[in-house]
């Protein structure tokens, strides 16, 4: 701090809240063409039918869909995305190096046969994003979409020590796991998927599965609308402070919140008191503007607070950005304001007595 009478004539004053940029730690950059596209309030399986079957537009379209949605994500404070990837159309944007990406390259495929062909395909994706951008992973879709070979695939990949996959974002993804029975049912049926060979755990998808991360990989939970505290006793297990990584392999696990995309497909938010109360790290995400009206974290900062009154703004803004820095491995550069660190600078103006509301806004200043 210097006296401000020797700061030189060249200062702005600025009324708001200063803020390290924003991490968006969950985003599907690809789908920004589909912003609209599908009607709200659809349920997950007719959700992700529709971005299947419909998510077929021309390339130029896509390609200036995918450059206006950064530009989007850039102007309202966002400095570093995780982003799902199933192709290589974002290449090109992401390579002019306006933001960083981690970037996740999706895996699925739920039938053991077809496991060998499809992990093939994520690591030629995974080579075409590795020869142009620095940081890539190859992630499991979802707990309903991964067979315990792809898992085991996955796990063993070179250099795969961060992972995100989507977690618990319907009952029915439990129900599936726990009781073989649900509304994932009817996905398979229409797409033509045979699961004769799926047995059910008799446990939750989340406890199912997470055995298979074995390697000390860091973990991005994403959506958790039906994480329950039994999941949770249950994944602290395995599940460390990064303080003790060096003597204990087990992951890292973080819960990235979309409460603007929740809303958006299944109207439905999750416990965010009860992750708070068991004292897991959280991280934001906004999904893709195909379940999205924005990529704007500072909309789902105002979501959460509206929902879940007792959350300070102070809280917020840490998920926003230290902890989604730590959850990106990102945070020797991002996350704080600390020497050494580029984390950007956003101005947040209208959050008066630390509340956000409609009024409030967020633009990057740095």
């Amino acid at each position: 701090m210097i006296d401000e009478r020797e700061a030189g004539d060249d200062v702005e004053k600025l009324n708001g809240l200063l803020s390290p940029g924003f991490i968006n730690c969950h985003c599907h950059l690809e789908l920004s063409h589909m912003r609209g596209h599908i009607p709200k309030h659809t349920g997950l399986v007719d959700f992700v039918l529709t971005v299947i079957n419909e998510r077929h537009y021309e390339e130029k379209e896509i390609l200036a869909a995918i450059e206006k949605a950064e530009t989007e994500m850039l102007q309202g404070g966002i400095v570093a995305v995780g982003d799902i990837c199933n192709n290589i159309l974002t290449i090109p944007q992401k390579t002019k190096g306006r933001l960083r990406y981690h970037n996740f390259i999706e895996a699925s495929g739920f039938p053991p046969a077809v496991a060998e062909a499809r992990f093939k395909r994520a690591v030629d994706l995974y080579d075409s994003y590795t020869a142009s951008l620095p940081a890539n992973s190859i992630a499991p879709h979802a707990p309903y979409s991964v067979s315990p070979e792809m898992f085991r695939m996955i796990d063993a990949f070179p250099g795969n020590n961060l992972l995100t996959i989507h977690n618990q974002e319907i009952a029915e993804e439990n129900e599936l796991f726990e009781k073989g029975s649900g509304d994932l049912l009817r996905m398979y049926a229409t797409m033509g998927i045979d699961i004769s060979f799926f047995n059910p755990s008799g446990k939750s998808s989340l406890q199912t599965v997470s055995p298979y991360f074995k390697k000390g990989q860091s973990l991005i939970l994403v959506h958790n609308v039906c994480t329950r505290k039994d999941d949770l006793a249950f994944i602290k297990l395995q599940t460390h402070p990064e303080r003790s990584r060096r003597t204990n392999p087990k992951p890292q696990t973080f819960f990235c919140l979309c409460p603007n995309a929740n809303l958006y497909i299944s109207n439905l938010l999750p416990d965010v008191n009860m992750l708070m109360q068991q004292g897991v790290d959280i991280v934001l995400g906004t999904d893709s503007l195909a379940s999205n009206d924005q990529l704007s974290i500072l909309e789902e900062i105002k979501t959460l607070q509206e929902n879940f009154p007792g959350l300070a703004l102070t809280t917020l803004l840490k998920w926003s950005s230290i902890n989604g820095a730590r959850a990106l491995q990102m945070d020797k550069m991002l996350g704080s304001f600390e020497k050494g660190k580029q984390p950007g600078i956003v101005l947040i103006e209208g959050a008066d007595d630390l509340r956000v509301s409609k009024k409030t806004v967020a633009r990057r200043i740095l």
